[in-house]
Protein backbone atom coordinates (compact mmCIF):
# COMPACT_ATOMS: atom_id res chain seq x y z
CA UNK A 1 0.00 0.00 0.00
CA UNK A 2 2.98 2.53 0.78
CA UNK A 3 4.63 1.60 -2.48
CA UNK A 4 1.35 2.42 -4.39
CA UNK A 5 0.46 5.71 -2.32
CA UNK A 6 4.27 6.71 -3.04
CA UNK A 7 4.27 6.50 -7.01
CA UNK A 8 0.57 7.43 -7.08
CA UNK A 9 1.29 10.70 -5.19
CA UNK A 10 3.26 12.63 -7.50
CA UNK A 11 0.41 12.45 -10.17
CA UNK A 12 -2.26 13.20 -7.56
CA UNK A 13 -0.18 16.42 -6.86
CA UNK A 14 0.45 17.08 -10.12
CA UNK A 15 -3.18 16.78 -11.01
CA UNK A 16 -4.43 18.95 -8.34
CA UNK A 17 -1.38 21.94 -9.09
CA UNK A 18 -3.61 21.67 -12.69
CA UNK A 19 -6.70 22.10 -11.50
CA UNK A 20 -5.67 24.85 -8.97
CA UNK A 21 -4.53 26.42 -11.86
CA UNK A 22 -6.86 26.07 -14.12
CA UNK A 23 -8.92 27.37 -11.06
CA UNK A 24 -7.07 30.58 -10.96
CA UNK A 25 -7.18 31.17 -14.44
CA UNK A 26 -10.78 30.83 -14.50
CA UNK A 27 -11.08 33.45 -11.76
CA UNK A 28 -8.99 36.14 -13.34
CA UNK A 29 -10.07 35.31 -16.89
CA UNK A 30 -13.99 36.62 -14.90
CA UNK A 31 -12.74 39.42 -13.21
CA UNK A 32 -11.44 40.57 -16.13
CA UNK A 33 -14.64 40.22 -18.38
CA UNK A 34 -16.54 42.07 -15.58
CA UNK A 35 -14.35 44.93 -15.17
CA UNK A 36 -14.35 45.32 -18.75
CA UNK A 37 -18.59 46.38 -18.59
CA UNK A 38 -18.36 48.83 -15.28
CA UNK A 39 -16.93 52.33 -15.77
CA UNK A 40 -14.29 53.87 -15.29
CA UNK A 41 -12.74 52.99 -18.62
CA UNK A 42 -9.26 53.98 -19.37
CA UNK A 43 -9.52 55.30 -23.30
CA UNK A 44 -6.21 56.56 -23.62
CA UNK A 45 -4.24 53.44 -22.32
CA UNK A 46 -6.46 51.43 -24.67
CA UNK A 47 -5.41 53.23 -27.62
CA UNK A 48 -1.89 52.97 -26.21
CA UNK A 49 -2.08 49.24 -26.65
CA UNK A 50 -4.04 49.16 -29.44
CA UNK A 51 -1.32 51.25 -31.18
CA UNK A 52 1.69 48.54 -29.56
CA UNK A 53 -0.09 45.39 -29.73
CA UNK A 54 -1.87 46.05 -32.77
CA UNK A 55 0.10 48.26 -35.20
CA UNK A 56 3.49 47.56 -34.21
CA UNK A 57 3.25 44.01 -34.92
CA UNK A 58 2.15 44.32 -38.33
CA UNK A 59 5.71 43.57 -39.29
CA UNK A 60 6.48 40.00 -37.71
CA UNK A 61 2.46 39.37 -38.50
CA UNK A 62 3.04 40.47 -42.31
CA UNK A 63 6.72 38.41 -42.99
CA UNK A 64 5.14 35.43 -41.14
CA UNK A 65 2.05 35.22 -44.00
CA UNK A 66 3.85 35.98 -47.27
CA UNK A 67 6.57 33.52 -46.60
CA UNK A 68 3.53 30.97 -44.98
CA UNK A 69 2.02 31.62 -47.69
CA UNK A 70 4.80 31.58 -51.03
CA UNK A 71 5.69 28.23 -49.01
CA UNK A 72 2.10 26.80 -49.07
CA UNK A 73 2.02 27.74 -52.62
CA UNK A 74 5.33 25.40 -53.27
CA UNK A 75 4.07 22.74 -51.29
CA UNK A 76 1.04 22.17 -52.66
CA UNK A 77 2.51 22.54 -56.47
CA UNK A 78 4.84 19.62 -55.65
CA UNK A 79 1.84 17.62 -54.45
CA UNK A 80 -0.88 17.98 -56.86
CA UNK A 81 1.49 17.56 -59.70
CA UNK A 82 1.52 13.87 -58.54
CA UNK A 83 -2.17 14.06 -59.35
CA UNK A 84 -2.16 16.35 -61.96
CA UNK A 85 -3.96 18.72 -59.91
CA UNK A 86 -1.73 21.84 -60.06
CA UNK A 87 -5.16 23.98 -60.36
CA UNK A 88 -5.45 23.74 -57.13
CA UNK A 89 -3.26 25.36 -56.06
CA UNK A 90 -5.02 29.03 -55.63
CA UNK A 91 -7.85 27.91 -53.98
CA UNK A 92 -5.77 25.56 -51.05
CA UNK A 93 -3.91 28.35 -50.84
CA UNK A 94 -6.54 31.06 -49.73
CA UNK A 95 -8.76 28.64 -47.67
CA UNK A 96 -5.40 27.28 -46.07
CA UNK A 97 -4.58 30.95 -45.16
CA UNK A 98 -8.11 32.25 -44.28
CA UNK A 99 -9.30 29.47 -42.00
CA UNK A 100 -5.94 28.08 -39.94
CA UNK A 101 -2.40 29.47 -40.85
CA UNK A 102 -3.17 33.03 -40.79
CA UNK A 103 -4.89 33.00 -37.41
CA UNK A 104 -2.59 30.29 -36.10
CA UNK A 105 0.44 31.76 -36.94
CA UNK A 106 0.04 34.94 -36.91
CA UNK A 107 -1.81 34.09 -32.97
CA UNK A 108 1.85 32.68 -32.63
CA UNK A 109 3.79 34.75 -33.58
CA UNK A 110 1.84 37.70 -31.32
CA UNK A 111 1.83 35.96 -28.47
CA UNK A 112 5.73 35.36 -28.58
CA UNK A 113 5.99 39.21 -28.98
CA UNK A 114 2.60 40.34 -26.85
CA UNK A 115 2.44 37.98 -24.28
CA UNK A 116 6.02 37.93 -22.95
CA UNK A 117 5.89 42.21 -23.29
CA UNK A 118 3.07 42.50 -20.87
CA UNK A 119 4.28 39.53 -18.65
CA UNK A 120 7.69 41.35 -18.27
CA UNK A 121 6.12 44.83 -18.15
CA UNK A 122 3.54 43.53 -16.03
CA UNK A 123 5.92 41.28 -13.66
CA UNK A 124 8.51 43.98 -13.38
CA UNK A 125 5.75 46.64 -12.20
CA UNK A 126 5.25 44.46 -9.05
CA UNK A 127 8.69 44.07 -8.37
CA UNK A 128 9.35 47.45 -8.29
CA UNK A 129 5.32 47.74 -6.06
CA UNK A 130 4.30 50.34 -8.78
CA UNK A 131 1.23 47.88 -8.57
CA UNK A 132 0.84 48.58 -4.84
CA UNK A 133 1.47 51.87 -5.67
CA UNK A 134 -2.05 51.96 -8.22
CA UNK A 135 -3.66 50.48 -5.08
CA UNK A 136 -2.75 53.41 -2.42
CA UNK A 137 -4.04 55.71 -4.88
CA UNK A 138 -7.29 54.27 -5.63
CA UNK A 139 -6.70 52.47 -8.81
CA UNK A 140 -7.85 48.94 -9.51
CA UNK A 141 -4.83 46.92 -11.00
CA UNK A 142 -6.91 44.73 -13.20
CA UNK A 143 -9.08 47.69 -14.60
CA UNK A 144 -5.85 49.95 -15.57
CA UNK A 145 -4.03 47.41 -16.43
CA UNK A 146 -5.30 44.31 -17.37
CA UNK A 147 -8.60 45.83 -19.32
CA UNK A 148 -7.02 47.89 -21.77
CA UNK A 149 -4.79 45.02 -22.70
CA UNK A 150 -7.07 42.41 -23.23
CA UNK A 151 -9.41 44.22 -24.70
CA UNK A 152 -6.65 45.90 -27.43
CA UNK A 153 -5.53 42.51 -28.02
CA UNK A 154 -9.27 41.03 -29.27
CA UNK A 155 -9.84 44.07 -30.76
CA UNK A 156 -6.68 44.34 -32.98
CA UNK A 157 -5.82 40.44 -33.87
CA UNK A 158 -8.58 40.31 -36.43
CA UNK A 159 -7.70 43.18 -38.05
CA UNK A 160 -3.72 42.15 -38.60
CA UNK A 161 -5.21 38.42 -39.40
CA UNK A 162 -7.25 39.97 -41.91
CA UNK A 163 -3.69 41.98 -43.26
CA UNK A 164 -1.65 38.91 -42.87
CA UNK A 165 -4.15 36.83 -44.94
CA UNK A 166 -4.07 39.33 -47.76
CA UNK A 167 -0.69 39.22 -47.59
CA UNK A 168 -0.33 35.07 -47.64
CA UNK A 169 -2.81 35.15 -50.67
CA UNK A 170 -0.27 37.82 -52.36
CA UNK A 171 3.07 35.76 -51.32
CA UNK A 172 1.27 32.42 -52.84
CA UNK A 173 0.39 34.82 -55.73
CA UNK A 174 3.74 35.71 -56.27
CA UNK A 175 5.38 32.36 -56.22
CA UNK A 176 2.92 31.05 -58.50
CA UNK A 177 3.37 33.64 -61.46
CA UNK A 178 7.12 33.58 -60.94
CA UNK A 179 8.03 30.15 -60.14
CA UNK A 180 5.10 27.61 -61.05
CA UNK A 181 4.23 29.29 -64.43
CA UNK A 182 0.66 29.94 -63.44
CA UNK A 183 -1.68 32.76 -65.01
CA UNK A 184 -2.18 35.97 -63.12
CA UNK A 185 -6.06 36.30 -63.99
CA UNK A 186 -6.76 32.90 -63.65
CA UNK A 187 -4.97 32.63 -59.75
CA UNK A 188 -6.67 35.44 -58.93
CA UNK A 189 -10.30 34.33 -60.18
CA UNK A 190 -9.92 31.05 -58.64
CA UNK A 191 -8.97 32.34 -55.11
CA UNK A 192 -12.20 34.61 -55.96
CA UNK A 193 -14.66 31.66 -56.41
CA UNK A 194 -13.66 29.10 -54.11
CA UNK A 195 -13.84 31.46 -50.94
CA UNK A 196 -16.90 31.73 -48.96
CA UNK A 197 -17.67 34.00 -46.58
CA UNK A 198 -17.46 31.88 -43.88
CA UNK A 199 -13.66 31.04 -44.35
CA UNK A 200 -12.73 34.43 -43.91
CA UNK A 201 -15.10 35.16 -40.89
CA UNK A 202 -14.19 32.04 -39.11
CA UNK A 203 -10.69 32.66 -38.69
CA UNK A 204 -11.61 36.39 -38.12
CA UNK A 205 -13.60 35.09 -34.63
CA UNK A 206 -10.63 32.61 -34.19
CA UNK A 207 -8.12 35.85 -34.34
CA UNK A 208 -10.42 37.68 -31.69
CA UNK A 209 -10.62 34.40 -29.97
CA UNK A 210 -6.59 34.25 -29.62
CA UNK A 211 -6.15 37.90 -28.92
CA UNK A 212 -8.12 37.70 -25.77
CA UNK A 213 -6.21 34.02 -24.90
CA UNK A 214 -2.30 35.69 -25.49
CA UNK A 215 -3.73 38.95 -23.79
CA UNK A 216 -5.32 37.40 -20.86
CA UNK A 217 -1.96 34.82 -20.28
CA UNK A 218 0.45 37.72 -20.17
CA UNK A 219 -1.57 39.84 -17.95
CA UNK A 220 -2.31 36.80 -15.63
CA UNK A 221 1.16 35.67 -15.23
CA UNK A 222 2.51 39.33 -15.10
CA UNK A 223 0.33 40.09 -11.95
CA UNK A 224 0.96 37.09 -10.14
CA UNK A 225 4.55 36.54 -11.47
CA UNK A 226 7.40 36.03 -8.43
CA UNK A 227 9.97 38.49 -6.92
CA UNK A 228 12.85 39.49 -8.17
CA UNK A 229 14.39 38.94 -11.94
CA UNK A 230 13.91 35.26 -11.99
CA UNK A 231 10.35 35.62 -11.00
CA UNK A 232 9.89 38.00 -13.87
CA UNK A 233 11.57 35.69 -16.32
CA UNK A 234 9.52 33.23 -15.13
CA UNK A 235 6.09 34.37 -15.78
CA UNK A 236 7.74 35.74 -19.30
CA UNK A 237 8.16 32.42 -20.21
CA UNK A 238 5.15 30.56 -18.68
CA UNK A 239 3.02 33.23 -20.63
CA UNK A 240 4.35 32.50 -23.82
CA UNK A 241 3.81 28.86 -23.41
CA UNK A 242 0.52 28.76 -21.80
CA UNK A 243 -0.52 31.34 -24.94
CA UNK A 244 0.80 29.02 -27.28
CA UNK A 245 -0.91 25.82 -25.73
CA UNK A 246 -4.43 27.76 -25.35
CA UNK A 247 -3.81 29.08 -28.74
CA UNK A 248 -3.61 25.39 -30.37
CA UNK A 249 -6.06 23.92 -28.22
CA UNK A 250 -8.76 26.70 -28.90
CA UNK A 251 -8.03 26.29 -32.62
CA UNK A 252 -9.75 22.88 -32.59
CA UNK A 253 -12.01 23.06 -30.80
CA UNK A 254 -13.58 26.37 -32.66
CA UNK A 255 -12.64 24.50 -35.81
CA UNK A 256 -14.92 21.53 -34.42
CA UNK A 257 -17.50 23.95 -33.90
CA UNK A 258 -17.05 25.88 -37.14
CA UNK A 259 -16.40 22.83 -39.55
CA UNK A 260 -17.76 19.54 -38.48
CA UNK A 261 -20.84 17.84 -40.10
Amino acid sequence: MTLVSALLAPIGHSTLSMLAAVGRIAIFMARTLSHMLRPPFYGRELLRQLLYIGYFSLPVVGLTAVFTGAALALQIFEGGSRFNAESVVPSIVAIGMVRELGPVLGGLMVAGRVASSIAAELGTMKVTEQIDALVTLSTNPMKYLAVPRVLAATLAMPVLVAVGDAIGIMGGWLVGITKLGLNSAAYMQNTVDFLVSWDVTSGLIKAAVFGFLLALMGCYHGINSGRGAQGVGKATTNAVVSASVLILTANYILTTLFFST
